[in-house]
């Protein structure tokens, strides 16, 4: 029993050091910060604007009322609704919420975009690196040394 434990827990320390969980964890803490800043550039920098410009309209305090305990009562923000127990539909987080995910897209986009124009650079400069040193052999179509006299796959003479 415990070396089956010993065993267990060997193979849990070799996956959780592997190099793909570690780059994964720190991607998911980047990400995570990424995010809080994302949400910090919608709510306090883009939808402030956008609302002025829709006629002073607060994104963050657009709800629908479902259920008013209180019918005579109208409430200034979201917060003091749901202080109060109105059951609301908060449509006005879900636009923040919809905003704040197209930009996490598009700016993933364009990183993604940057990442794979640096990748086909780097193998185009690959490609002619080993343009200039090898060559097809005739026979086999094996890639050879550009000097070879005799293709080392197929013995062919070139």
């Amino acid at each position: 029993m415990l070396d089956r434990l010993k065993k267990n827990f060997n193979e849990f320390k070799e996956f959780a050091v592997k190099g793909n969980v570690i780059d994964m964890a720190v991607g998911i803490i980047i990400g995570a910060a990424f995010g809080n800043v994302v949400n910090s550039v919608v709510n306090d920098v883009i939808m402030p604007p956008l609302g002025a410009l829709m006629g002073k309209v607060d994104f963050s305090n657009l709800y629908i009322t479902i259920y008013n305990p209180n019918p005579d009562t109208t409430y200034t923000s979201l917060k003091a609704a749901t202080d109060a127990g109105v059951v609301t539909i908060n449509y006005g987080l879900f636009i923040n919420t919809l905003i704040s995910f197209t930009m996490v897209a598009f700016a993933v986009f364009l990183l993604v975009k940057a990442i794979n124009k640096l990748k086909a650079a780097t193998e185009k400069e690959k490609a002619e690196e080993t343009a200039a040193t090898t060559k097809e052999c005739p026979r086999c179509y094996s890639t050879i040394d550009i000097k070879a006299t005799k293709c080392p796959h197929c013995t062919a003479d070139i």
